[in-house]
């Protein structure tokens, strides 16, 4: 699986950590950044290039997910989601990381670097990215809302 990571000054030690283990385990990660510490860097551009990474590569048939990292994990998410066609979903413990993808079909998580030990995100990590799309009626019919939602700016309930 190719994984696109970003993050901030927060997360930078925990998303060396994640490319590190997540090679070792056969997945081909593309780091989009920061690649020098600044405490005062701004997460958007980083974690908005991951997400559209994300989209070109879903779209091109290539299968890949993305991580982003913050404090929080809330404004990497915010960010992420401003891109077309991305679902980011703020993971936060096993239920999260699986349901992300079983319900939501999101193709990025969010996770915060100063919520979780490196052990516990290694952990959501790989929940989220073995985790499958159940394709239930249901779960298809909201997220092809949403998506129509993007594309037209019109509210369908």
């Amino acid at each position: 699986m190719r994984i696109h990571i970003a993050t901030d000054h927060a997360g930078m030690e925990l998303s060396a950590f994640l490319v590190s283990e997540l090679t070792a385990l056969g997945h081909e990660l593309i780091d989009h950044g920061p690649k020098v510490y600044d405490a005062l860097d701004d997460y958007p551009g980083f974690c908005i290039a991951a997400a559209q990474a994300v989209v070109a590569d879903q779209s091109n048939g290539i299968e890949a997910l993305g991580i982003v990292l913050g404090g929080s994990g809330n404004g990497e998410q915010i960010a992420a989601n401003k891109v077309q066609g991305i679902r980011a979903a703020l993971i936060w413990n096993p239920e999260t990381a699986a349901l992300a993808r079983d319900h939501n079909d999101a193709n990025v998580c969010a996770l915060g670097a100063r919520q979780h030990s490196q052990v516990e995100v290694l952990e959501l990590a790989k929940i989220f990215i073995a985790g499958k799309f159940s394709h239930d009626e249901r779960h298809v019919r909201r997220i092809s809302k949403i998506a129509s939602y993007e594309q037209t700016g019109q509210v369908i309930y």
